[in-house]
Formats: C-alpha cells, sequence, structure tokens
C-alpha cells in the first residue's frame, strides 16, 4: 500500500533516480543503481561499495542482483563498462533468497571470477599470459555472501518452483478460500516461477550471520538479520557512514509482504517481522536508509512506527470481518487489499492474508474451522459454536 504518512519521511535526493546504466553516489565509496522488474513493483534498488582484497587490490562489493533476464544483464555490462572505473567485482552479497535479490548472483559471480592458468602453458621465468598478451594474474574468486538459510533455500527453489507456484500452491490457496478456476489453474501454471528468474545458484558462499561484521573497503558493516519476509534476511549496517541497507525489511512507500506459503503452511510469519523491525529501532534516528525498492530516506523509527500502525490497523480489520462471519483467508482480500490485484499480486495477498489470520490465531483471538467444503475459516475465539 502507499504510504499516507510519507510526509514524515525526508528522501535526501529528492526526486533524482539514476537512469539505467548509470549510479548515484550516496556516500563515500557506496554508489546506488536501479533494475528493471516486470512486476506492478517495476524496479529494485542494487548497491556498489568500494572494496580492496586480501591481497590490498582494490575492487568493488555488489549487494543484490536482479533477476536473470537479458535486459538485466545488459543494464549491468554498462555499469562495468562505465562506473567501476576500470575495476573489478570482487564479492557479491545478496540480502535474501527473493529472485530480485539473487537472480543474477550465478552470473555475477562467474562473470567476475577468474581460473588460476594452466601450469603447463606458463613460460619458466614469465608471468602468465592473457589472449591479448597482456600479464594475467592468478586466480581470483568472486564469492557469494549470503545467510546459509537464504542459500539453501534459493538452491531448493531455483530446482524446483516449492512455495511459489504449482499444484501444491494451488492446493494449499484452495484450502484458504481461493475457489476462482482461472486464479488456481495460472497458479498451477506457474512451476517454473522461481527457476525462471533465478536458474542457477551458485554452489559456494560465504555465510553471513547476525552480528558479523565486514570490512568492506575503507569501511565496517554489521549485519542485522531479520525474519518473516524471506527465512534469514541480512541487512547492512556501517555506523562510519550513518547507512542501513535495509534489504526489503524497511521500505519507504509499501509495505513488506510477509507471507505464508505452502512449504510451511502453519508458520506464524508477522510476529517474526515485526521484532526484526522493532530491533532496528536501536540505529540512530537519522540513519540514511537505502532500501530496496524507493528512494533512499531518512526517518527510520517514524517508518517503523508507522509499519506497526499499518499492521495493527489489519489486525482490526480481519477482526472486525471475522467476528461478522467466519472468514477465509480469501474472502479478507477485499478487507485488506483495497485495489484489483493481479494474479502476482494475488498470490502475495493470499499468503499475507493467511499471515494475518495466523497471528491472531497464535494471540489466542482467532481460531479456525474447516468447512465441510474443506476450507479454512476463522472465527473470534470467544465465539460460541
Amino acid at each position: 500500500m502507499a504510504n499516507p504518512q510519507e510526509s514524515a519521511l525526508h528522501y535526501r535526493f529528492g526526486d533524482t533516480l539514476p537512469p539505467s546504466g548509470t549510479t548515484i553516489e550516496v556516500a563515500p565509496g557506496v554508489r546506488w543503481l536501479r533494475m528493471g522488474l516486470p512486476f506492478a513493483l517495476d524496479h529494485i534498488n542494487l548497491w556498489l561499495l568500494r572494496n580492496v582484497d586480501a591481497d590490498g587490490r582494490p575492487g568493488w562489493a555488489i549487494v543484490d542482483c536482479g533477476i536473470a533476464n537479458d535486459a538485466t544483464r545488459a543494464a549491468w555490462e554498462r555499469i562495468f563498462e562505465h562506473e567501476l572505473e576500470g575495476l573489478p567485482v570482487l564479492r557479491v552479497i545478496v540480502t535474501h533468497m527473493h529472485p530480485d535479490h539473487i537472480g543474477l548472483a550465478h552470473w555475477l559471480t562467474e562473470r567476475w571470477s577468474r581460473a588460476a592458468p594452466d601450469p603447463g602453458s606458463v613460460v619458466h621465468g614469465e608471468p602468465p599470459r592473457g589472449a591479448a598478451g597482456e600479464a594475467s594474474p592468478g586466480a581470483r574468486d568472486c564469492r557469494l555472501w549470503i545467510s546459509a538459510t537464504d542459500w539453501n533455500a534459493a538452491r531448493l527453489a531455483s530446482q524446483s518452483t516449492t512455495g511459489f507456484g504449482g499444484d501444491d500452491a494451488a492446493r494449499f490457496f484452495a484450502r484458504h478460500g481461493l475457489t476462482d478456476p482461472d486464479a488456481l489453474a495460472q497458479v498451477r501454471a506457474r512451476r517454473g516461477y522461481y527457476p525462471s528468474m533465478v536458474p542457477d545458484v551458485p554452489r559456494r558462499f560465504r555465510r553471513l550471520m547476525d552480528g558479523m561484521v565486514l570490512r568492506i573497503g575503507a569501511h565496517e558493516w554489521r549485519c542485522i538479520a531479520g525474519y518473516g519476509h524471506a527465512p534469514e534476511h541480512i541487512a547492512l549496517h556501517c555506523v562510519a557512514l550513518n547507512l542501513l541497507i535495509s534489504g526489503d525489511m524497511v521500505l519507504p512507500r509499501i509495505s513488506t509482504n510477509v507471507s505464508v506459503i505452502d512449504i510451511e503452511p502453519e508458520a506464524d510469519p508477522l510476529p517474526l517481522y515485526l521484532a526484526s523491525i522493532e530491533r532496528l529501532r536501536a540505529l540512530p534516528a537519522d540513519t540514511l536508509v537505502l532500501p530496496s525498492h524507493g528512494k533512499p530516506f531518512t526517518g527510520l523509527h517514524e517508518r517503523i512506527a508507522q509499519l506497526r500502525a499499518h499492521h495493527d490497523e489489519r489486525y482490526a480489520d480481519v477482526l472486525a470481518a471475522c467476528a461478522e462471519a467466519p472468514k477465509s483467508a480469501a474472502d479478507l482480500l477485499d478487507v485488506l487489499f483495497r485495489r484489483k490485484l493481479d494474479l502476482h499480486q494475488t498470490t502475495f495477498a493470499m499468503g499475507e492474508s493467511i499471515a494475518h489470520l495466523h497471528a491472531l490465531q497464535s494471540e489466542g483471538r482467532l481460531r479456525a474451522l474447516e468447512g465441510a467444503d474443506g476450507v479454512l475459516r476463522f472465527e473470534p475465539a470467544a465465539a460460541a459454536r
């Protein structure tokens, strides 16, 4: 939903956006770029951080990747040609496993890794030579850095669209009241949804964990794990630059999607998400937030309060609707989302509707009833039956 209290936030760069294939410097050694997405949410913000490898060679770290398609690869090639100052990419950091964040991680790490020269081709006493005759340094791994949970989830999803489409997802949504045959047929047809945008995931990675401190170039960045939106989302905070790369955990104009999906049908992710963003209140109020969608902003504490209030309002709406008559997650779509939804949005909306119901059920305020039609509907826990 659009943020009705956006005036409480301050956009450091106003309405200025980096055109495709270019960057804007948001802090010393930190550059902002945008890639297109084929959804209603039509862009993702990605970040370049000045870096130095273990041998002291300068280069860049990429934070998040974009989806795997020709347009995104072409945009990256323009970035490589014009924005890297002739320096290599040394590592790829991914905040979480969703396709717009990890989609091109395999291509990027392969693109910037270099194999060691074949010892048999090296003339004794001379440095190895590249194709054009230039001196060729030794092996260089451009490694993926990501939480272990999200790496494993991405590997699984890239091989089968578990949790994102197919028969299991259709059955799960049907149990929660989505009975429209056309919608269910489209969900079943999305068997290749995730692999189409994440065709491969690097076989090796470096693990990110909560509290880990990364030295990236001249600065230290602390990893902050968050839950509810993805299995183990990692945000990055730099004290020296007063920056938070928030990923999808805190966005300025829309609320982060928090969903229940078919592979974890009893999940209760909303309390995890709300507890995760509460941890971010410990950061300075004037932190410049670099979100994955929308524009860089200050007003972190205000935005956290807005998100908390948003979900409290949605809880109240769900309770009121269920008090009128038992409601399924599908019944609540018009209550929670007051706009027309396409299929992509409907699947996210169903997951979020279920998440609100599960949170209220866990708090003891709602209980689930299974109807003769096999659909789960929820009513106030105190209701007499």
